[in-house]
Protein backbone atom coordinates (compact mmCIF):
# COMPACT_ATOMS: atom_id res chain seq x y z
CA UNK A 1 0.00 0.00 0.00
CA UNK A 2 2.74 2.55 0.72
CA UNK A 3 4.89 2.01 -2.61
CA UNK A 4 1.17 2.77 -4.40
CA UNK A 5 0.57 5.93 -2.58
CA UNK A 6 4.50 7.44 -3.82
CA UNK A 7 4.53 9.47 -6.36
CA UNK A 8 7.84 9.22 -7.77
CA UNK A 9 9.86 10.86 -10.22
CA UNK A 10 8.79 8.56 -12.58
CA UNK A 11 5.56 8.38 -11.91
CA UNK A 12 5.66 12.59 -12.60
CA UNK A 13 7.08 11.70 -15.72
CA UNK A 14 5.05 9.58 -17.56
CA UNK A 15 2.25 11.49 -15.91
CA UNK A 16 4.27 14.28 -18.61
CA UNK A 17 4.24 11.68 -21.39
CA UNK A 18 0.32 11.20 -20.95
CA UNK A 19 -0.86 14.69 -21.08
CA UNK A 20 1.90 15.01 -24.13
CA UNK A 21 -0.43 12.00 -25.76
CA UNK A 22 -3.75 14.15 -24.78
CA UNK A 23 -2.69 17.38 -26.79
CA UNK A 24 -2.29 14.78 -29.82
CA UNK A 25 -5.56 13.25 -29.22
CA UNK A 26 -6.67 16.42 -29.54
CA UNK A 27 -7.57 17.63 -25.94
CA UNK A 28 -6.68 21.68 -25.95
CA UNK A 29 -7.66 22.89 -23.03
CA UNK A 30 -4.92 23.60 -20.75
CA UNK A 31 -6.63 23.71 -17.51
CA UNK A 32 -7.82 19.91 -17.64
CA UNK A 33 -4.23 19.21 -19.20
CA UNK A 34 -3.05 20.52 -15.90
CA UNK A 35 -5.93 19.24 -13.51
CA UNK A 36 -4.62 15.71 -14.79
CA UNK A 37 -0.93 16.41 -14.99
CA UNK A 38 -1.10 17.17 -10.99
CA UNK A 39 -3.26 14.36 -10.24
CA UNK A 40 -1.62 10.89 -9.80
CA UNK A 41 -3.79 8.21 -11.66
CA UNK A 42 -2.03 5.54 -10.28
CA UNK A 43 -3.31 6.28 -6.41
CA UNK A 44 -6.77 4.89 -7.96
CA UNK A 45 -6.14 1.64 -9.34
CA UNK A 46 -5.32 -1.79 -8.13
CA UNK A 47 -1.91 -2.61 -7.47
CA UNK A 48 -1.70 -4.84 -10.31
CA UNK A 49 -2.19 -2.23 -12.73
CA UNK A 50 0.63 0.27 -11.05
CA UNK A 51 3.00 -0.22 -14.31
CA UNK A 52 0.07 0.35 -16.37
CA UNK A 53 -1.70 3.45 -14.81
CA UNK A 54 -0.59 6.02 -17.03
CA UNK A 55 -1.49 4.34 -20.01
CA UNK A 56 -4.29 5.44 -21.90
CA UNK A 57 -6.51 2.31 -21.13
CA UNK A 58 -9.56 1.18 -18.97
CA UNK A 59 -9.04 -0.80 -16.64
CA UNK A 60 -11.23 -2.69 -13.74
CA UNK A 61 -12.05 -1.40 -10.16
CA UNK A 62 -14.61 -4.07 -9.15
CA UNK A 63 -18.41 -4.34 -9.58
CA UNK A 64 -18.80 -4.47 -13.23
CA UNK A 65 -16.85 -0.63 -12.89
CA UNK A 66 -13.97 0.75 -14.74
CA UNK A 67 -11.74 3.72 -14.11
CA UNK A 68 -12.28 5.76 -17.78
CA UNK A 69 -9.50 6.34 -20.34
CA UNK A 70 -7.61 9.16 -19.31
CA UNK A 71 -8.73 10.38 -22.99
CA UNK A 72 -12.16 10.12 -22.16
CA UNK A 73 -12.01 11.38 -18.57
CA UNK A 74 -9.81 14.89 -20.53
CA UNK A 75 -12.49 14.75 -23.14
CA UNK A 76 -15.52 15.21 -20.83
CA UNK A 77 -13.71 17.54 -18.99
CA UNK A 78 -13.34 19.81 -21.57
CA UNK A 79 -16.56 19.76 -22.72
CA UNK A 80 -18.25 20.69 -19.56
CA UNK A 81 -15.80 23.94 -19.51
CA UNK A 82 -15.42 24.06 -16.01
CA UNK A 83 -14.87 27.42 -14.12
CA UNK A 84 -13.83 27.88 -10.84
CA UNK A 85 -16.59 27.38 -8.17
CA UNK A 86 -19.06 25.48 -10.46
CA UNK A 87 -21.21 22.91 -8.88
CA UNK A 88 -20.89 19.88 -10.61
CA UNK A 89 -23.40 17.08 -9.93
CA UNK A 90 -21.33 13.67 -11.25
CA UNK A 91 -23.31 10.19 -11.80
CA UNK A 92 -21.24 7.30 -11.54
CA UNK A 93 -18.25 8.21 -8.45
CA UNK A 94 -16.27 4.65 -9.58
CA UNK A 95 -12.87 5.39 -8.73
CA UNK A 96 -13.25 9.26 -7.82
CA UNK A 97 -10.41 9.86 -10.55
CA UNK A 98 -12.94 11.48 -12.69
CA UNK A 99 -14.36 13.94 -9.58
CA UNK A 100 -10.90 14.39 -8.12
CA UNK A 101 -9.43 16.38 -11.67
CA UNK A 102 -13.25 18.39 -11.29
CA UNK A 103 -12.15 19.25 -7.83
CA UNK A 104 -8.77 20.15 -8.95
CA UNK A 105 -9.73 22.37 -11.45
CA UNK A 106 -11.53 24.15 -9.13
CA UNK A 107 -14.80 22.66 -9.13
CA UNK A 108 -17.51 21.66 -6.16
CA UNK A 109 -18.37 18.04 -6.85
CA UNK A 110 -21.96 16.29 -5.92
CA UNK A 111 -21.09 12.70 -6.40
CA UNK A 112 -23.52 9.99 -6.86
CA UNK A 113 -22.72 5.71 -6.57
CA UNK A 114 -25.15 3.21 -7.20
CA UNK A 115 -23.44 0.44 -6.42
CA UNK A 116 -22.70 0.23 -2.64
CA UNK A 117 -19.30 -2.15 -2.16
CA UNK A 118 -17.53 1.24 -4.06
CA UNK A 119 -19.22 4.12 -2.31
CA UNK A 120 -18.31 2.12 0.97
CA UNK A 121 -14.90 2.63 0.06
CA UNK A 122 -15.15 6.17 -0.42
CA UNK A 123 -14.75 6.58 3.48
CA UNK A 124 -11.36 5.68 2.36
CA UNK A 125 -10.45 8.28 -0.40
CA UNK A 126 -6.89 9.06 -0.25
CA UNK A 127 -7.21 13.08 -1.15
CA UNK A 128 -10.27 13.61 1.61
CA UNK A 129 -8.01 16.57 3.18
CA UNK A 130 -6.71 17.46 -0.12
CA UNK A 131 -10.36 17.93 -1.74
CA UNK A 132 -13.05 18.27 0.94
CA UNK A 133 -15.21 19.97 -1.84
CA UNK A 134 -16.12 16.28 -3.29
CA UNK A 135 -19.29 15.26 -1.48
CA UNK A 136 -20.38 12.02 -1.85
CA UNK A 137 -23.75 10.10 -2.50
CA UNK A 138 -25.20 6.94 -2.27
CA UNK A 139 -28.48 6.64 -4.62
CA UNK A 140 -29.66 6.07 -8.25
CA UNK A 141 -28.14 8.49 -10.71
CA UNK A 142 -31.29 8.75 -12.97
CA UNK A 143 -32.90 10.72 -9.95
CA UNK A 144 -29.70 13.34 -9.44
CA UNK A 145 -29.83 15.20 -6.00
CA UNK A 146 -32.95 17.69 -6.05
CA UNK A 147 -32.00 18.71 -2.50
CA UNK A 148 -29.14 20.12 -4.08
CA UNK A 149 -29.86 21.13 -7.22
CA UNK A 150 -29.36 23.11 -9.34
CA UNK A 151 -26.08 22.89 -10.73
CA UNK A 152 -23.70 24.77 -12.99
CA UNK A 153 -22.54 21.41 -14.41
CA UNK A 154 -23.59 17.55 -14.85
CA UNK A 155 -21.49 14.85 -16.19
CA UNK A 156 -22.53 11.06 -16.39
CA UNK A 157 -19.89 8.68 -16.86
CA UNK A 158 -21.99 5.52 -17.64
CA UNK A 159 -23.79 5.27 -21.20
CA UNK A 160 -27.14 6.54 -20.52
CA UNK A 161 -30.17 4.86 -22.57
CA UNK A 162 -31.74 8.54 -23.03
CA UNK A 163 -30.91 12.27 -21.76
CA UNK A 164 -32.37 11.63 -18.35
CA UNK A 165 -35.21 14.22 -17.96
CA UNK A 166 -34.45 14.68 -13.85
CA UNK A 167 -31.09 15.72 -14.87
CA UNK A 168 -31.80 18.08 -17.26
CA UNK A 169 -34.59 19.58 -14.74
CA UNK A 170 -31.51 19.76 -12.20
CA UNK A 171 -29.73 21.92 -14.57
CA UNK A 172 -29.14 25.76 -14.08
CA UNK A 173 -30.28 28.30 -16.83
CA UNK A 174 -26.63 29.00 -18.32
CA UNK A 175 -25.40 25.24 -17.37
CA UNK A 176 -23.81 22.20 -19.37
CA UNK A 177 -24.26 18.36 -19.45
CA UNK A 178 -22.26 15.63 -20.61
CA UNK A 179 -22.99 12.41 -21.28
CA UNK A 180 -22.82 9.30 -23.15
CA UNK A 181 -25.90 8.04 -25.23
CA UNK A 182 -26.59 4.74 -26.47
CA UNK A 183 -26.82 4.88 -30.31
CA UNK A 184 -28.54 1.49 -31.84
CA UNK A 185 -28.24 -1.36 -30.36
CA UNK A 186 -24.93 -2.17 -30.62
CA UNK A 187 -22.21 -1.38 -27.55
CA UNK A 188 -21.19 2.25 -28.47
CA UNK A 189 -22.37 5.45 -27.67
CA UNK A 190 -22.19 9.28 -28.70
CA UNK A 191 -20.80 11.60 -26.78
CA UNK A 192 -23.63 14.60 -25.98
CA UNK A 193 -23.06 17.85 -24.51
CA UNK A 194 -26.81 19.30 -23.37
CA UNK A 195 -26.64 23.45 -23.22
CA UNK A 196 -29.49 24.88 -21.60
CA UNK A 197 -29.84 29.09 -22.25
CA UNK A 198 -31.45 31.52 -19.73
CA UNK A 199 -34.57 30.48 -20.58
CA UNK A 200 -34.54 27.25 -19.91
CA UNK A 201 -34.20 26.25 -23.73
CA UNK A 202 -32.26 23.39 -24.51
CA UNK A 203 -29.58 22.77 -27.41
CA UNK A 204 -27.88 19.32 -28.06
CA UNK A 205 -24.66 18.82 -29.69
CA UNK A 206 -23.45 15.54 -30.91
CA UNK A 207 -19.63 14.92 -30.61
CA UNK A 208 -17.31 11.44 -31.12
CA UNK A 209 -17.99 7.86 -30.57
CA UNK A 210 -17.43 6.32 -26.82
CA UNK A 211 -17.76 3.17 -24.86
CA UNK A 212 -18.69 3.01 -21.41
CA UNK A 213 -20.14 0.93 -19.09
CA UNK A 214 -24.27 1.05 -18.82
CA UNK A 215 -25.93 3.75 -16.48
CA UNK A 216 -28.74 1.28 -14.66
CA UNK A 217 -31.46 2.16 -12.66
CA UNK A 218 -32.06 2.24 -8.58
CA UNK A 219 -29.28 0.96 -6.08
CA UNK A 220 -27.16 -2.05 -5.88
CA UNK A 221 -26.60 -3.24 -2.59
Amino acid sequence: MEQKLEDKHVHKGLRKQMVDLLRQKGITDELVLTAINTVPRHYFLDSAFLTHAYEDRAFPIGEGQTISHPHTVAYQTQLLQINKSDKVLEIGTGSVYQATILAEMGARVYTIERQKKLFDLHKDYVFKAKYPTIKFFYGDGFEGLPTYAPFDKIIITAAAPFIPPKLVEQLKPGGIMVLPVNEGEGDQQRMIRISKDINGEITEESFDIFSFVPMLTGKNR
